[in-house]
């Protein structure tokens, strides 16, 4: 069904690859006006259609004077994360902070800059990425990442809770292991860390999944797609598991 975020204006962090990219796409195809955004603008080239800019959302500055310039949105997307690795042991806090910013602070930059607008209009839909690492399940090695994305589902339950009455509805996805630039490269590190081929690191990453296979970026755009839709326009404050069966 063709046609589902027609008329709409919605903004995609961390659009150059990966699930980002796939979501700008996804939504591209489905009739939105998408203005996909990556700090890394040479990434987003081959996006057909969305108006493509660069934007670092580590910036509160940069991030104000986006939205300033785009103006009222319909749906926003919040795709910026980073995976740290590591224990409690192993995590220093310039690490912390830094997943932290990444992971979370970004959400509610883009949030406050954002949600004034779609306040204005009494209607907007806020899809935030977390993770099937954290609060859903715990993960050995993720203390970072499961902490904060563990965070952007309270944050993603308090924006709906905050707002419900108000029009705004606010979601969370909780991928699975998902085939990625970004899994690859982390399949590079853990290859060379442990000292094993990258054929036997990546067979362990799929090894955790029920299904026995990694999930694709596209997977989780639909689910996007349908959580930016109309279609879902009584479902708020919700986490969305889209994970192979990675929390059996």
């Amino acid at each position: 069904m063709a046609g589902r975020l027609k008329g709409k204006v919605a903004v995609v962090t961390a659009a150059g690859q990966g699930i980002g990219r796939a979501i700008a796409e996804a939504f591209v195809a489905e009739g939105a006006t998408v203005w996909a955004t990556d700090k890394d603008v040479a990434l987003l080239e081959g996006i057909p259609k969305a108006k493509k800019r660069k934007l670092d959302v580590l910036s509160t500055k940069a991030v104000n004077a986006f939205a300033e310039k785009v103006g009222a949105i319909d749906i926003l997307v919040n795709a910026a994360g980073f995976v740290h690795h590591g224990t409690a042991l192993d995590t220093d806090e310039k690490a912390m902070n830094f997943s932290w910013d990444l992971n979370v602070v970004s959400m509610h930059r883009t949030i406050q800059a954002f949600l004034p607008g779609m306040l204005e209009q009494g209607k907007g839909s806020i899809v935030n990425i977390a993770s099937g690492a954290g609060s859903v399940r715990g993960i050995p090695n993720r203390y970072a990442y499961g902490t904060t994305k563990a965070a952007v589902i309270g944050l993603t339950k308090s924006v709906a809770a905050d707002f419900i009455k108000k029009g705004i509805r606010s979601n969370a996805i909780c991928p699975g292991t998902i085939q990625s630039p970004s899994l690859d490269q982390r399949i590079k590190d853990l290859a060379k860390l442990q000292n094993v081929s990258e054929a036997a690191a990546r067979q362990a990453f799929i090894d955790r999944q029920a299904m026995g296979r990694l999930g694709t970026a596209q997977e989780i755009a639909w689910l996007a797609v349908y959580l930016a839709s109309d279609e879902a326009s009584y479902t708020t404050g919700q986490i969305h598991l889209a994970d192979g069966g990675f929390a059996l």
